[in-house]
């Protein structure tokens, strides 16, 4: 067992006692005189505390890279494509972000878990990665809006992690390897040997379809009763702000003006929040809706969700999306972006290691206008394959991969990453008004 001894400087009373055994979940001994119960509300010479060693647990990459770390979460082990993530924050809305189905992912961020988890933050109703990977799990949830910490919720949910590895030579090797396949473990009786070959043996995502796996099961309303899209405020006063049943004030939604259909093929809650708060009333439908399904709704737009897996593989779904161009105006947002453009008549390729966090720098080529973007996805539009009746409207400064499309005589456009992109950034959160602004010309407004 670890040992950190604390020396002169605890407070009267056991104060610090309580602290620690509120924030660390250890066994505590003194090395003063009197020992037991007594001994808590004394004032020792030292405070030793002793903590178990965490289990150990074997991130192993199919090429015959791996590392050796700590487990949280859960124990057991788990197969997926391995990638990287640069956002500084917002690990909860990773984890619960269903364009992960199938994939472990490492943040490159060093502490992860310093804000715990609550239910208001998730972007679905559970988590989807296969496994996380991070440098350092923080001991302490530090805020107020935390119900439970990071390492409970997946333990909770099933899910493997392994933190105390070097994740910056994991993302570095990943970068110049490309994604792979991995495999996290924790299991003592694996050999580092027999770990690698359970990661060659898995499935990554080419050729997957894991829509099939997050699209909801039945078409909904979302939020008919207009409480689950109020953006939350500080700020209180008349007719600004609304106060809800939880004693929290929350911005006025707007009014509805437009009904719109969106395809779930993992849709996040931010999206349908942002739909809302941009006056559009939401059906959400399944991935497998026909395009009679979605016109006996009498939307005045469709909507085209993000998800996972590889948009080549879902030809069911290419069909569907081709026989309601022209019918209603269209947005499309990343998987929704590449399967129009299979639609259109294009096609998609793998990225070597894809785009995964909060920094991606984006310019729209109209106006010359630079946006600093989220993203998640590993695969992108390939512009030659694109019709000449299809602009490409924004490219990636970083590797000129294609970010935006237009069509030229139809009411539809896309862009590869996420306008509502939780907790941020929010720079190209305007395309919500724009789709509003397509319908209404569409209706002579």
């Amino acid at each position: 067992m670890d040992e950190l001894d604390l020396m002169d400087g605890m407070d009267k009373g056991g104060r610090f006692v309580d602290w620690v055994r509120a924030v660390h979940p250890v066994h505590l001994r003194f090395s003063g005189q009197r020992t037991g119960a007594h001994a808590l509300s004394a004032f020792p010479k030292a405070l030793r505390i002793i903590s178990s060693r965490p289990m150990r647990a074997i991130l192993a990459l199919e090429d015959g890279r791996y590392f050796e770390g700590d487990s949280f979460g859960a124990t057991g082990f788990t197969v997926g494509e391995i990638v990287f993530n640069t956002s500084m924050t917002g690990y909860q809305e990773v984890v619960t972000d269903p364009s992960y189905r199938g994939q472990i992912v490492a943040m490159t961020c060093p502490l992860i878990g310093n804000y715990g988890v609550n239910p208001l933050d998730q972007e679905s109703a559970q988590p989807h990665v296969r496994g996380f990977v991070i440098e350092e799990l923080s001991p302490v949830a530090s805020s107020w809006r935390s119900r439970m910490g990071l390492g409970d919720y997946l333990k909770h949910w099933k899910i493997p992690g392994i933190q105390g590895i070097d994740t910056r030579a994991l993302t570095r090797h990943l970068r110049e390897k490309g994604a792979m396949k991995a495999c996290i473990s924790t299991d003592p009786s694996l050999t580092v040997e027999e770990v690698i070959k359970r990661a060659m043996e898995g499935t990554g995502v080419e050729g997957m379809d894991f829509v099939k796996e997050v699209t909801t099961p039945a078409a909904y309303e979302w939020d008919p009763a207009d409480t689950l899209s109020r953006k939350w405020t500080i700020v209180k006063g008349d007719g600004v702000v609304q106060v809800g049943d939880d004693g929290e004030a929350y911005e006025t939604l707007p009014p509805i003006r437009h009904r719109v259909v969106a395809f779930d093929f993992g849709i996040k809650y931010n999206i349908l929040r942002q739909l809302r708060q941009e006056g559009f009333k939401v059906f959400v439908v399944p991935a497998t809706a026909t395009v009679e399904d979605v016109l006996a709704l009498e939307p005045d737009g469709i909507f085209l969700s993000n998800g996972p897996g590889d948009p080549a593989a879902l030809t069911y779904i290419h069909g569907t999306v081709k026989g309601l161009m022209g019918k209603k105006p269209i947005f499309g947002i990343c998987l929704g972006h590449q399967l129009l453009s299979y639609a259109f008549g294009g096609k998609t390729f793998k990225l070597k290691f894809g785009h995964h966090g909060g920094n991606q720098p984006v310019q729209d080529l109209k106006t010359g206008r630079v946006a600093i973007t989220a993203q998640n996805h590993g695969f992108a539009v390939d512009p030659d394959s694109l019709p000449s009746n299809v602009e490409v409207t924004h490219i990636n400064l970083n590797d000129q991969t294609v970010e935006g499309m237009r069509h030229k005589e139809l009411p539809i456009f896309s862009v590869q990453y996420h306008p509502e992109a939780a907790p941020g950034p929010h720079d190209a959160d305007y395309f919500f008004g724009e789709f509003s602004k397509m319908i209404d010309a569409c209706k002579g407004h």
